[in-house]
């Protein structure tokens, strides 16, 4: 891979993740790493794909997945698509506790500032979960709306809140 097109992946990730709210502040000072079994950059389409036991780190935030494909237009990052055994975690603050996600897909709709999580979908923190087929989360309004499957026979929406002292 030329150094002229690694330093523009690590800046095109550098946009695409500078921007999270779920992240504590010093995490978009920090650098990302990326490692993967395959990386494929087509600058025609502007899409990147990672594949193969992909991990992403920044600070606090990191993703798993088999596949990472990294979409952009005009230059910026749009949208991060993960996919196959999806883990996703973040520390919102320094007083808050780690939020893990769980899912076979999720969808990073930047410009949005919105995350959807499908297939299997499980948000913990501490002993608090909620499940469902489908969980989006608003970064901007902090606002969490999950789906069970369609039809009779479908997943319904799980939650499980602890009593306060027992969250610990």
């Amino acid at each position: 891979m030329k150094t002229n097109t690694r330093s523009w992946l690590a800046a095109l990730l550098a946009v695409a993740m500078s921007g999270a709210a779920l992240a504590l502040p010093e995490d978009r000072n920090q650098p990302i790493n990326i490692s993967a079994d395959q990386a494929t950059i087509d600058d025609l389409s502007g899409t990147t794909t990672y594949s193969g036991n992909v991990s992403i780190e920044q600070g606090s935030m990191k993703i798993t997945a088999r596949q990472v494909d990294l979409y952009r237009s005009d230059g910026d990052v749009d949208r991060i698509l993960a996919t196959g055994n999806v883990h996703f975690r973040q520390q919102a603050a320094q007083d808050k506790p780690v939020t893990n996600a769980y899912g076979e897909r999720m969808d990073y709709r930047i410009a949005r500032r919105e995350i959807t999580i499908t297939g299997n979908a499980r948000v913990v923190q501490q002993k608090d979960s909620f499940t469902g087929q489908k969980i989006v989360y608003n970064l901007d309004k902090s606002l969490v709306n999950a789906f069970g499957g369609e039809g009779g026979e479908g997943q319904r929406v799980q939650m499980v809140i602890q009593p306060k002292g027992a969250a610990q």
